[in-house]
């Protein structure tokens, strides 16, 4: 791994019966950088993602975060949810939790805060995505940006050193997409350690440092967004993306 690296896959592999989801993936994912992961349906992107996250677990390969190998025991998968945030595309809080408690129950259940400090922690999240006036509802009665902005809320509160998001607008109404790309924005601008994967082309363009183009569970083509977008360097890349534009 790589000095300044938080994230270390090497060689990574990972089958779903005969069907192999991940070809010896190998990237390095640098403290502070925002990095989306693209590519079409089926090319390895989410598999990817949920690995990092310890959520899959894989059948060759390493992973790093921190300098601290991943391993899938209890132990280390209880440290890994410490420094790991995720934002999944479909929000999954706790239906019959207010938001402040969908946004304070891990670091008191996990973290060991007391109530008031995990709560006043949790007041200072929502403030910061947009959505502190609806600490009290439940999320039901929220909209589908306002949940989303939630859940990061929530991944946030455990202070983790990465967050990962997995397609977290593929669900909401193009007002909602607006409101959460902005929050993601701000993250990014802060410095928070990024990896997401996403369709929205327009935030890869203006945030990320570097794209990671997937096909068929492999790696093909790391670049600045600059390059990728004027001149990508493989003919599966540029294909990709002339279909983006036709689409």
């Amino acid at each position: 791994m790589s000095a300044e690296a938080m994230i270390a896959v090497r060689s990574l592999s990972k089958w779903f019966g005969n069907w192999r989801a991940l070809r010896g993936v190998s990237m390095d994912i640098e403290s502070g950088s925002c990095t989306v992961l693209c590519g079409p349906s089926g090319s390895g992107k989410s598999t990817l993602l949920r690995c990092l996250n310890g959520l899959e677990e894989w059948q060759e390969g390493e992973i790093s975060i921190a300098g601290v190998p991943v391993g899938l025991t209890s132990g280390h998968l209880r440290r890994l949810r410490r420094e790991v945030g995720m934002v999944f595309q479909n929000f999954n809080l706790f239906p019959h939790l207010s938001v402040l408690d969908n946004v304070s129950l891990a670091p008191r259940i996990v973290g060991g805060k007391k109530r008031r400090e995990a709560e006043g922690q949790a007041m200072r999240l929502l403030e910061h995505v947009g959505v502190a006036a609806h600490a009290a509802k439940v999320p039901a009665a929220l909209s589908g940006g306002q949940q989303q902005r939630v859940a990061i809320a929530r991944a946030l509160a455990m202070e983790p050193k990465v967050m990962l998001f997995d397609e977290p607008t593929s669900a909401l109404d193009p007002e909602s997409v607006k409101e959460v790309l902005d929050v993601m924005i701000d993250l990014s601008r802060g410095g928070t350690t990024m990896v997401v994967v996403t369709h929205e082309m327009g935030f890869a363009r203006r945030v990320a440092e570097r794209i990671i183009f997937m096909d068929g569970g492999k790696v093909v083509e790391t670049a600045s967004p600059d390059q990728f977008f004027h001149c990508p360097c493989t003919e599966r890349a540029r294909a990709f993306l002339t279909h983006l534009v036709r689409s």
